[in-house]
């Protein structure tokens, strides 16, 4: 019995030995598979770095305001008697826009000029009996102020007359009318927008620390962010004061504005030309791989796998990113000219992946892009 259970165990232990060795032998075939199995190479598309200058620019957030801007407002009450404008008209400086009602002034004003003629008669009288020796001083002297006065009254009358015409204050174009005909004005109550916008400012902030690359008459390039028009214009006045707040500083500059694709409260992108870059080197904006640690590069050249073998790898390079300009984007540092970055499909790459190079479509790479639906 004992002898049997020993040949038992001995068997079982046989059994399990060579289980053991075929399974090692089978985990060592696959480790052995596995170091020499290389991933197949991936495809991308490439360029050759070039050196470049770029002209250094400076961008910034601005907003349109107008030259001249106004509500137009009734400067005295009255009841609205004749409306002589259009909204969205085109006007010159003192059209007549909307006469108020003047019947009691007018009437006033004939009373005024009645009583204005008389004591002009007075005063001529007066002027002819003193010559005389027959009138007293002091009467030609009540004559003369009652005339005075009299011409002061027909004065305010017409100056009240006038005030009750609203005419444009200068040439521009009106937005939508506010009043309607019969309509009751009080003193100050909106008539209609208008603003001058030939030509019209375009007011944005620039960083203190590049203040001193700014002055009065440089360019400034003003785009549209929806229409993507742009338009040149100058820089006309630096605020003397920088925000404590933002450590910004305010400039204004002036545009032509001579089609007038530009209105008041537009938000537009502003590029300032503030001098040259050094040597730059400018690739496809696809190639930058951005991370939190830092944006990088793959870098296509001839490697060595571990059997010694040659073949077309990648090299991950971290680059110090500048400006862009398109489709582009100047890398100020980590690329020498001449090395042969990829452009597309850097998401699927690691450091020393193998790569196929196939250049037949090639991502955007045009300093200045016109899409079609621009």
């Amino acid at each position: 019995m004992k002898k049997r259970m020993i040949l038992m165990v001995l068997a079982i232990a046989v059994f399990v030995t060579a289980i053991g060795a075929v399974k090692y032998g089978q985990i060592k075939k696959g480790m052995a598979q596995h170091a020499s199995f290389q991933m197949p190479p991936e495809a991308v598309t490439t360029v050759v770095a070039k050196s470049e200058q770029w002209p250094t620019t400076l961008s910034a957030i601005g907003t349109v305001a107008a030259v001249q801007g106004v509500v137009v407002s009734a400067d005295l009450p009255g009841i609205v008697e004749k409306i002589s404008f259009e909204s969205g008209q085109r006007v010159r400086a003192g059209d007549v826009l909307v006469l108020l009602d003047m019947k009691q002034e007018r009437a006033q004003l004939a009373a005024a000029q009645a009583q204005l003629e008389l004591a002009r008669v007075s005063l001529e009288r007066q002027k002819r009996l003193v010559d005389t020796q027959i009138g007293a001083q002091a009467d030609l002297d009540s004559a003369e102020a009652q005339y005075k006065a009299a011409d002061a009254k027909v004065g305010e009358l017409r100056a009240t007359i006038e005030r009750k015409t609203i005419r444009a204050p200068f040439g521009g174009i009106l937005g939508i009318r506010q009043v309607n005909l019969g309509q009751y004005l009080q003193a100050g109550s909106p008539v209609v927008p208008l603003q001058a916008l030939q030509p019209i400012y375009v007011n944005f902030s620039v960083p203190q620390q590049e203040l001193a690359r700014l002055r009065v008459g440089g360019q400034v390039l003003v785009t549209n962010t929806q229409s993507r028009q742009a338009s040149a214009g100058k820089i006309t006045a630096i605020d003397s004061v920088i925000d404590p707040a933002t450590r910004n500083v305010a400039v204004q500059a002036t545009l032509p504005n001579a089609d007038g694709k530009f209105q008041p409260g537009m938000f537009v992108e502003t590029n300032l030309g503030v001098g040259t870059t050094g040597d730059i080197v400018a690739i496809p904006a696809s190639s930058i791989n951005h991370a939190p640690y830092g944006d990088s590069v793959f870098i296509v050249a001839d490697m060595k796998d571990p059997k010694g073998n040659t073949y077309r790898g990648v090299r991950q390079q971290f680059v110090k990113v500048g400006g862009g300009k398109g489709d582009q984007v100047a890398i100020l540092s980590g690329i020498k000219p001449g090395e042969e970055v990829v452009t597309s499909g850097v998401f699927k790459l690691r450091n020393g992946a193998a790569v196929q190079v196939n250049n037949k479509t090639q991502p955007g790479n045009n300093p200045a892009p016109n899409p079609e639906n621009s």
